[in-house]
Order: structure tokens, then C-alpha cells, then sequence
């Protein structure tokens, strides 16, 4: 996306009061404890495996590390997860 087209959106979304994650696709990533990731406005999995999980997101892609891993929800474009979660990383999209 354009920066202009972004800076545009951007200002329209502060001010309409919108939320800038739903206005320019970025993802919202909601953490509770150690045990349950959220993660809206995602692209797609990557890779689910037994200690990892990549999501695509429009800004790259989160890397979770951990174990006991279970997709508990998957709608639209949000994903919820379970298990025992030690480190997310963001990777920027390059």
C-alpha cells in the first residue's frame, strides 16, 4: 500500500473514531497469560507444528514457540489458541 494512501487512512480512522486495526488490515494480537493467543485480521497458517505455529499476517508473519499447541476457534479472519506459549516474534514482510 501507497504511504500517502496509508497516511490517508490512517487520518480517517482517527477521525471517525475507527479502529485502526480494522481500517488498515494490521492484526490484532490479544495475549492471555501464557495460554491463549487471539490473533484477528490474520492470512492464513503457515505452519502448525507440536512446538510452533506461523501465522500470515498483512505486516509478516508471528512466529509462536511453546507446546500443547490446539487451535481452539477459527472464523473469518480471526484464530484462537491454546497451549503453553514461551516467546512470539514478529517477522517483517520483506
Amino acid at each position: 500500500m501507497s504511504d500517502k494512501f496509508r497516511k490517508v487512512k490512517e487520518s480517517v480512522a482517527n477521525k471517525l473514531d475507527l479502529p485502526r486495526e480494522m481500517i488498515l488490515d494490521l492484526p490484532k494480537v490479544t495475549v492471555i497469560s501464557n495460554s491463549e493467543i487471539s490473533i484477528e485480521n490474520h492470512k492464513g497458517v503457515i505452519f502448525f507444528g507440536e512446538n510452533q505455529i506461523k501465522i500470515r499476517t498483512s505486516i509478516g508473519v508471528v512466529n509462536i514457540s511453546g507446546g500443547n499447541f490446539e487451535i481452539i476457534f477459527v472464523g473469518g479472519s480471526t484464530i484462537a489458541l491454546s497451549g503453553k506459549f514461551k516467546s512470539i516474534v514478529y517477522d517483517d514482510n520483506e
